[in-house]
C-alpha cells in the first residue's frame, strides 16, 4: 500500500477525490446505459462500462505522465503554441462542420474524434495565466495592454466557441474574469467587461430570430424555456421534467445501484443528467460526489496558497476553478436552478476525449502540487541540517527563534 501511494505524486486530497468520482463514475455509467446498450449494442450492458473504465485509466495515466515528465515552465513556454494550434482546429470544425450531429463541435482525424473546444480551455487558461505572471509588479498593477491582450485573445476565442457550444465559452469567459480579477487588473476594467458581455448577449438573444449564425436560436430558446416554462410540457414529458421526476423519486435513501426507472427514458441520462440518476438511486449517499467537488476546491486552494511562482498560481486556479464550475453548473440544471447547458459532469458523466482533456487539467494541478513539494523539500533538509549542528543547550534558543 505504501508503494502504492508513493506513485500518486502531488496533492493526497485530489487524488482521493479522483478516485472516489471514478467510482461513482463506473457505477452510475453502468446503470444509466441500459436502454442505450439496448440500442446500440444488442443488448451488451457491459461494453460501456468497459469503455469507461479503460477511459479512466488512460486518464490516470495521463495525469501520471504529467506529473512525473512535463515540467511547468514547459507549461508556460509552450501555451502560445497550444492556444494557436487548438484554435485553428477549432475554426476548422467550424467551417467544415465536419460531424453533423455535433453541430461542427467535433473534429475528426481518422476514427479519433475530440472537440477542440476542451483544448481550447487549458490552452487559454496557461496563456492567460501566462499573461498575468508576466506582468506582476508588487507597486504596479497589470497595464492596460496587458488586459487589452487578454480581452481581446479570450473574446475572440469564446466567441469562436459559442457559435457551437455557449456554455462553454460562458465558463471559459467566467474564468478568464475571475483570473484577471486575482492578477489585480483594474476593477473598472473588469465592469466594462461584464457590461459589454451582458450587452453582447442582450443583442445576441433578440437578434437569434433574424439571423442564422452557429447556435445562437438554440441557446435563445433554452433561456425561454428556463425562464417561461416549456411549451413541450403541456404535451409530454421533457428531459428536465424526467431529471426532477429522478430527483423526486431518490428521496433521502435513493432506489438503490441499478434501481432507476426514469433512465430508459431520458437520452442524456448518461451525461448532461446523470447528476439526476445519481440522486435517484443513491439519495443523500449522492452528496459525496458535491463534497468531493468542495474538497478538490479546498485542496487546489492549499496548492496556489504554497506555490512560490505566479504562473503556477494563476494556472491551478483557473483549471481548477473550471473543474469545479462546470460540476455545480452540471447539478444545477439537474435541479432546475439552471437553464439546460450541456455540460457533463466532469469526471463522471460518460466521456470520450473530453474525459482525458480533463485528465490533463488535472495532471497539471497535481504536477505543480508536486513541484511545490520538492521547491520545499532542500530547505527543510538544510533547516534540519542546521538544528543538527546545534548543542543541545541551544536547541531551546533555536525554537524560541522559531516562534518568535
Amino acid at each position: 500500500m505504501k508503494r502504492f501511494f508513493s506513485i500518486l505524486k502531488g496533492d493526497r486530497g485530489i487524488w482521493l477525490v479522483m478516485i472516489i468520482l471514478s467510482l461513482f463514475s463506473l457505477l452510475i455509467v453502468y446503470s444509466s446505459t441500459g436502454s442505450l446498450a439496448y440500442r446500440q449494442m444488442g443488448g451488451n450492458t457491459f461494453f460501456y462500462l468497459a469503455k469507461q473504465f479503460v477511459l479512466i485509466l488512460v486518464g490516470f495515466g495521463i495525469i501520471l505522465f504529467i506529473i512525473n515528465y512535463v515540467p511547468v515552465k514547459f507549461m508556460s513556454i509552450f501555451s502560445p503554441i497550444m492556444l494557436a494550434v487548438s484554435f485553428v482546429l477549432l475554426l476548422v470544425a467550424l467551417v467544415l462542420n465536419v460531424d453533423a450531429e455535433a453541430t461542427g463541435r467535433t473534429f475528426k482525424v481518422g476514427f479519433i474524434s475530440f472537440q477542440p473546444a476542451e483544448l481550447v480551455k487549458i490552452s487559454m487558461v496557461l496563456f492567460v495565466s501566462r499573461l498575468l505572471a508576466n506582468n506582476q509588479d508588487q507597486e504596479k498593477t497589470p497595464s492596460r495592454k496587458t488586459f487589452f491582450w487578454i480581452l481581446g485573445i479570450s473574446g475572440l476565442v469564446c466567441l469562436a466557441i459559442s457559435l457551437s457550444n455557449f456554455s462553454t465559452a460562458a465558463l471559459l469567459f467566467a474564468t478568464v474574469m475571475v483570473l484577471m480579477f486575482i492578477g489585480r487588473v483594474p476593477l473598472k476594467f473588469l465592469l466594462l467587461t461584464i457590461l459589454g458581455g451582458v450587452a453582447v448577449v442582450v443583442a445576441f438573444y433578440f437578434m437569434a430570430t433574424a439571423i442564422d449564425l452557429g447556435r445562437i436560436d438554440t441557446v435563445r430558446g433554452r433561456i425561454d424555456r428556463f425562464i417561461h416554462g416549456d411549451p413541450n410540457s403541456e404535451i409530454g414529458i421533457t428531459q428536465a421534467d424526467y431529471a426532477e421526476m429522478a430527483i423526486y423519486r431518490g428521496g433521502q435513501t435513493g432506489q438503490g445501484p441499478g434501481g432507476s426507472q426514469v433512465r430508459n427514458h431520458m437520452a442524456s441520462a448518461y451525461n448532461d443528467f446523470i447528476f439526476a440518476i445519481l440522486v435517484e438511486e443513491y439519495g443523500w449517499i449522492s452528496f459525496l460526489v458535491i463534497l468531493a467537488y468542495v474538497i478538490f476546491a479546498g485542496r487546489a486552494g492549499i496548492i496556489i496558497k504554497n506555490s512560490r511562482r505566479t504562473f503556477p498560481a494563476f494556472m491551478v486556479a483557473g483549471l481548477s476553478l473550471m473543474f469545479v464550475m462546470q460540476a455545480f453548473i452540471n447539478m444545477g440544471v439537474s435541479v432546475r436552478l439552471l437553464p439546460v447547458t450541456g455540460q457533463p459532469l466532469p469526471w463522471v458523466s460518460m466521456g470520450g476525449t473530453s474525459t482525458l482533456f480533463t485528465a490533463i487539467s488535472i495532471g497539471c494541478i497535481l504536477r505543480v502540487s508536486y513541484q511545490n513539494k520538492l521547491e520545499q523539500e532542500p530547505e527543510t533538509k538544510e533547516q534540519e541540517s542546521r538544528e543538527m549542528e546545534l548543542p543541545d543547550e541551544d536547541h531551546a534558543f533555536a525554537d524560541a527563534g522559531a516562534i518568535l
